[in-house]
């Protein structure tokens, strides 16, 4: 081709000659399969070959999140669900106390609980769930305000809950709160009601008659209908209480007048402590109608015995007047909020304790305050106070056993007990303090572990007691712990702090405070020992007792 041919533009047919070929070419000797491209191009997330990917499995249903897992097999379960030693096998006894099933049933995993059996007649449809938690929240608000433990109120809500069938409840109870949920279905939303205490007072009749109910909902020979309930329920939150306003205040002041006679004290000091702590209760009584707190009440109403005993020493009359003050705090020394505070925290329930033992600290306070004010103007007028006037106690058993008896008799008054009830916890206060004075004065046994082992017996009789009558323990065992409290030791610790002797003054107030852990502690003891060697008999038998109480 000539030099002239090639500056010539090429044809169309020579520009597309295919022996000519562009730098995107296959080299020669390179295999290309036919068809002239790759027919397996892929991408970088494609599986590799030689791999073989899972095949989903055909027809599988879509599950819900509480279907059990497809990998996992009960057999083969991981062993971090179960504890290393297992969960303790739990024997339900259908003859039992319902307070013992319904705890027992409490303290299960929720799995393990066995189907309810549903005791009242069913409504066409099932139960109102709504009314049904209501008139559990009802029942709960009367024995929290009653001054029953956590444990007890939750298992008195349960068996009101399985009682109408409903199974899946969880009932929850704090020191002013109540609470419970029910599940119909794990599937379903849960149905939750609360309800708030807000105010609390001191009625054991009300009490029983609670527990009553209770235990008819739970009988299985007994038909309570949810209309039924509510109107006994409306009839015991109507009930007047049994002792009018001057029988309290007198008993205010025998109780103060026989603790008086416990540590020490003569006729003319009984007669003292008595008027000076029925001086005492009008005026917190009078405080109370006014609104003002309770701390302001405990104070006030901490000031007349302590101001009779300082008048005493000032006009230098041959009594013992630290026997007057002692009296007086024995009848203001909260033992049932402190013993209810111990039992919760022992059972579990921290913030209920947490929250009632700074209950009893705060009315605890206020009696210091009181008792304190009167004791320091005493001895800046020129008061000799002697403590160890009032410490002859060692030499008239026969009366020290009466005057504790009488004081837990003036205790159970108080207390707002039924009046079949208050000879047997009288008694049970005699024996408290005949084992504690064998074991502290004749045995010559430390004070804190002879009220420990006294206030076991008074928690153990009250709780038998409280089986055999089918009722609470508290009105069995709050009132007989009445002579054990610490009212000459908290009085040492404050005259001591008043004389500027706090070293004293803060021994003496550890003595008080290890005394009242030691009542609390037996109790709980005393009674958790009752349901661990307690064995009922048939239910034919229980049957027969309770018609034989006229139900």
């Amino acid at each position: 081709m000539t030099e002239a041919e090639d500056r010539k533009p090429r044809s169309d047919e020579a520009r597309y000659d295919p022996e000519i070929t562009s730098e995107f070419a296959v080299p020669e000797g390179i295999a290309v399969p036919e068809g002239g491209a790759e027919p397996d191009t892929t991408s970088e997330f494609a599986v590799p070959k030689g791999l073989a990917a899972p095949q989903p499995v055909e027809g599988e249903p879509e599950g819900s999140a509480f279907s059990v897992p497809s990998t996992y097999s009960a057999h083969d379960a991981p062993p971090v669900f179960t504890p290393a030693s297992g969960f303790p096998a739990v024997s339900l006894v259908k003859d039992a106390p319902w307070q013992d099933r319904m705890r027992t049933m409490l303290r299960m995993p929720v799995t393990e609980r066995p189907a309810p059996e549903p005791v009242q007649k069913a409504e066409e449809g099932g139960p109102a769930v709504p009314r049904v938690l209501d008139l559990t929240l009802r029942i709960g608000e009367l024995l929290l305000a009653g001054g029953e433990g956590a444990e007890d109120v939750e298992a008195a809500m349960f068996a009101v809950c399985r009682s109408y069938g409903l199974d899946r409840c969880e009932p929850n109870v704090t020191f002013t709160l109540l609470a419970i949920s029910y599940q119909p279905s794990l599937v379903e939303d849960p149905v939750t009601a609360s309800r708030t205490v807000r105010r609390r007072g001191t009625d054991y009749t009300r009490l029983a008659a609670v527990f009553r109910l209770v235990d008819d909902l739970t009988d299985p020979e007994t038909h309570v209908s949810l209309e039924e309930a509510y109107r006994r329920l409306a009839v015991i939150r109507r009930n007047r209480h049994p002792y009018p306003g001057w029988a309290l205040t007198a008993a205010s002041g025998l109780l103060a007048g026989a603790a008086s006679v416990l540590v020490g004290g003569d006729f003319l000091v009984f007669v003292a402590a008595a008027i000076g702590a029925m001086l005492g209760d009008r005026l917190a009584w009078l405080c109370a109608g006014r609104g003002l707190p309770e701390f302001y009440q405990f104070m006030i109403a901490a000031m007349p015995p302590a101001a009779i005993g300082v008048g005493f020493s000032l006009a230098h009359v041959d009594v013992a007047a630290s026997a007057v003050v002692t009296g007086g705090l024995f009848a203001l020394l909260p033992g049932r909020a402190l013993v209810a505070g111990v039992q919760d925290g022992l059972t579990g329930f921290y913030i209920t304790a947490s929250a009632r033992l700074l209950e009893v600290m705060y009315f605890f306070v206020g009696i210091v305050i009181g008792v304190l004010t009167i004791l320091y103007f005493g001895v800046k007028l020129g008061g000799s106070l002697n403590p160890d006037v009032a410490l002859g106690v060692s030499k008239r058993p026969l009366i020290q056993i009466a005057a504790s008896m009488v004081l837990s008799l003036t205790f159970a008054v108080l207390l707002q007990q039924e009046r079949s009830t208050v000879l047997a916890v009288t008694l049970n206060g005699g024996v408290a303090w005949s084992v504690y004075g064998a074991m502290h004065y004749a045995g010559g046994i430390s004070p804190v572990a002879s009220t420990a082992v006294a206030a076991g017996l008074v928690g153990l009789f009250g709780q038998l007691l409280s089986r055999y009558r089918f009722a609470s323990a508290l009105p069995y065992t709050t009132a007989a712990i009445g002579p054990l409290l610490p009212g000459s030791a908290t009085y040492f610790g404050l005259l001591s702090m008043a004389q500027n002797e706090v070293d004293k003054g803060l021994v003496s107030l550890a003595k008080a405070a290890s005394l009242a852990m030691a009542i609390a502690i037996g109790v709980n003891l005393g009674s958790e020992i009752s349901r661990l060697t307690l064995r009922v008999g048939s239910a034919g038998k229980r049957r027969a007792a309770k018609r034989t109480r006229g139900f």
